[in-house]
């Protein structure tokens, strides 16, 4: 048996090897909102769609985090694609210990209680459908019921510990 195959066959990755090896894909930022007494919002980039039929996307939560307890009795939630021009909204959804809602004002409930963030690249309004247990994080399943996009808006991006955009091709190389 060669190295190789002796080290695959070995025990999974340790959790800072996923981590480093993860950082290499590129993600969509994403800020979940949900309601609540204080509502929550976190900042994830785990958020995918999964159906057509019926509509249906995830994202990931660690359930040690304290947006858990929330999210795990909410009905529905909010998912807010991140523009380019928000790594401050995405660092303030992602720091633990301060009111998130306080630190950034840019938002209004929405339907169902929802908190809706301002000015995302777009937004989807969900039914949670299900939720899973996964390792030490949940994927919560929902449905969009509502949502909206900014014609032309550019991702915000999450790729090797940084956010960042995508360039954007000048008007006359962009397929048709």
């Amino acid at each position: 048996m060669s190295a190789v195959t002796s080290a695959l066959s070995a025990a999974p990755l340790d959790a800072d090897a996923f981590r480093a090896l993860l950082r290499r894909q590129a993600a969509t930022v994403t800020v979940v909102t949900a309601p609540g007494s204080p509502p929550v919002g976190f900042t994830a980039t785990s958020f995918t769609s999964v159906s057509l039929r019926p509509p249906l996307v995830s994202f990931c939560l660690d359930r040690g985090s304290s947006s858990w307890p929330t999210l795990e009795r909410a009905a529905h939630v909010g998912v807010h694609l991140l523009g380019e021009d928000q790594h401050e909204v995405a660092r303030t959804f992602a720091t633990s210990g301060i009111d998130r809602f306080a630190a950034h004002t840019g938002w209004r409930y929405g339907p169902h209680g929802v908190p809706l963030l301002d000015s995302p690249a777009a937004w989807l309004l969900c039914r949670v459908t299900g939720r899973v247990a996964a390792g030490d994080h949940a994927i919560v399943l929902a449905e969009p019921l509502h949502g909206q996009y900014a014609q032309g808006a550019a991702p915000l991006i999450y790729h090797m510990g940084r956010y960042a955009s995508v360039a954007q091709p000048a008007p006359e190389q962009r397929a048709a």
